[in-house]
């Protein structure tokens, strides 16, 4: 039996998102904040729940990849989640990441390019980036 991969590889990733974060001025709840419940049960812990102003709040989901395997399947779920507690708390949360860092994707084009949009309709808030694309919009302050 071939022994899991390193977990503890995303802990690098969530570094790597705050200095962007506080270049654009944001501010953020530490890792690993519940928001709720997920659909089906359990609790649904974000990676960030980042604010700027006023405004409402961002979700944010990091998944890292190093080598291929498991996450790509829990993409969807993630996204079915994050959408569930934006429909939720519509006063709290305005919108939702999950961001897929790492070079183990096999499938992230397809969904940073909106390949699941005609499966799960109702989740459009739930926007898929790329990490960089994501430190992008945080350096300039555009999440």
């Amino acid at each position: 039996m071939t022994p899991p991969g390193n977990t503890t590889t995303g802990l690098v990733f969530e570094q790597m998102v705050a200095p962007a974060l506080k270049r654009g001025e944001y501010s953020w709840e530490k890792p690993k904040t519940p928001i709720g419940a997920r659909p089906g049960g359990g609790r649904h812990y974000v990676d960030l729940v980042v604010n700027k102003g006023t405004g409402p709040k961002i979700l944010v989901s990091l998944k890292w990849q190093q080598k291929s395997g498991t996450a790509e399947q829990k993409v969807p779920f993630e996204v079915i989640s994050l959408a569930e507690a934006l429909q939720n708390n519509p006063h709290e949360f305005g919108r939702a990441y999950l961001v897929l860092g790492g070079p183990g994707w096999t499938l992230r084009d397809f969904y940073t390019g909106g390949g699941l949009d005609k499966y799960l309709r109702g989740c459009e808030q739930v926007r898929i980036l790329d990490m960089e694309t994501f430190l992008a919009r945080a350096n300039d302050g555009a999440l």
